[in-house]
């Protein structure tokens, strides 16, 4: 009796997910300086004209593979569309988005993917009239160093960028000089093994050196000009969740950091509902014209 209940239920929940996300997925490419990249755009069911759009990047050698990320339902909630745009391969083979790893340098590999993510923003807003306003980035890994790449170089473009297990990349602190206060939110786990969080000043794990968490954050803290913190902690699913929330910023800018206690290298979903949170930050930028 238990068994029959069991699947029953299951099928209902399955039913009840299924009919949630009644919006369209398409997918198409586009060509950007002799690179074809391929995209996926979720459209939740009576999306309004002007409506927000989300970028998700994916991590190094990863597919751009949406339903491992939980965003398509928090866009039917919340109203928003959501690209999922895939990063040619290297010379490696790997899937990726270019933001000056050691081992791409070395061999003055330049893609352009800044250029390419404004030209695919700008026909996405042509092709299905979505707003010229909000827009937002968000990424794990090395989408997350896209997400950082683009608060330095674009920030004109994207309201607010949420980083989750991403890195600054040294040359990136360096080189680049902010032109603007961007709201930023990193996610981050204390124990990830991939992208450390007290980060890698010796380039110990072959991607280029990069600054720790607290670092990368602070300087964004002092870009945006928070004046003080509000500390506090998540309600515990698997990992405490310890929410650092910096304040008082230019025009109401702030810069969060979610610091996963004994965290790894993930997107943060069994720790938290990460979508919600990201959009619950994003929503605080919202334009209306």
């Amino acid at each position: 009796m238990r068994t029959i209940f069991s699947i029953v239920a299951a099928v209902v929940i399955f039913c009840s997910t299924a009919s949630a996300q009644e919006g369209s997925m398409t997918t198409d490419s586009l060509r950007y300086r002799g690179n074809t990249y391929t995209y996926h755009l979720y459209r939740p069911k009576n999306l309004p004209e002007n409506a927000p759009l989300v970028v998700m990047f994916h991590g190094y050698g990863s597919r751009s593979k949406p339903e491992r990320y939980g965003l398509n339902a928090v866009a039917d909630r919340h109203g928003f569309a959501v690209c999922y745009p895939r990063g040619p391969r290297d010379f490696k083979g790997k899937p990726c988005w270019n933001v000056g790893y050691d081992f791409h340098r070395e061999r003055n590999w330049k893609r352009d993917d800044v250029g390419f993510t404004c030209r695919l923003v700008r026909h996405l807003q042509r092709e299905y009239g979505l707003s010229r306003e909000n827009i937002f980035a968000t990424g794990h890994s090395n989408g997350g160093e896209m997400c950082y790449l683009l608060a330095y170089l674009r920030p004109e473009l994207f309201a607010a960028v949420a980083p989750v297990s991403g890195l600054t990349m040294e040359w990136m602190y360096r080189e680049l000089i902010a032109k603007r206060a961007v709201p930023l939110f990193e996610i981050h786990g204390t124990n990830d093994k991939t992208s450390l969080w007290e980060g890698d000043p010796q380039n110990i794990g072959g991607w280029g050196k990069y600054l720790s968490v607290p670092s990368a954050v602070g300087y964004w803290r002092a870009v945006n000009r928070c004046t003080h913190e509000i500390r506090e902690e998540l309600p515990v699913r698997r990992n405490k969740v310890i929410a650092h929330k910096y304040v008082g910023g230019t025009e109401g800018k702030e810069v969060w950091l979610y610091e996963i206690v004994d965290g790894g290298h993930s997107w943060a979903d069994k720790d938290l509902d990460v979508g919600e949170h990201i959009w619950n930050f994003f929503a605080k930028y919202l334009t209306t014209k």
